[in-house]
């Protein structure tokens, strides 16, 4: 990751080409691993980026995104990094939609959504993240999916992939 980069022309794409190609290189390309890569931007400016490090650090919350969030408030000095785009190569899941809103994320820029990925990902009822943004009256924080959708939904088990249960994390 170039956490030099100070490009603020870069478009979504390259920001989410950098995702994925973050996950890949720290959990490699097998949906078992669940390489799940975010980078928090802010004026163009990368501010804090990571992986996933459930299974690793044996803690339920350290989602990519979490992750991410954490490295910015140590990086920045402070838990908030208003007007900030938050990327990720997967829908980001209830608990790192409400963290982006503490934390002050402007816009969600995901990769692989609900319908792209197996079930497992997600919640077991069909909660999405826009209901978490719409519930807590946050006008000020948009969800734009679909950035390389298909990049990103290869990281992952497909929606009719046959994941023995005991491997499904939700379930």
């Amino acid at each position: 990751m170039r956490q030099d980069r100070t490009d603020s022309a870069m478009t979504d794409d390259e920001w989410m080409a950098e995702a994925v190609a973050l996950a890949i290189r720290e959990k490699g390309s097998d949906p078992a691993n669940t390489p799940i890569g975010a980078l928090l931007v802010k004026d163009g400016k990368l501010v804090a980026a990571s992986v996933n490090h459930t299974a690793e650090h044996c803690d339920a919350t350290a989602h990519a995104e979490i992750e991410t969030f954490r490295a910015a408030g140590k990086a920045m000095g402070e838990m908030r990094v208003e007007g900030s785009t938050l990327y990720s190569t997967l829908q980001p899941c209830g608990m790192c939609t409400m963290a982006s809103i503490w934390v002050g994320v402007s816009r969600i820029v995901y990769g692989a959504g609900r319908d792209d990925v197996h079930k497992m990902y997600f919640e077991d009822r069909n909660l999405d993240t826009i209901d978490f943004v719409r519930d807590a009256y946050k006008d000020d924080l948009t969800l734009e999916g679909g950035v390389l959708t298909a990049e990103c939904a290869k990281l992952y088990y497909g929606p009719d992939d046959d994941v023995p249960e005991d491997k499904q994390a939700n379930q």
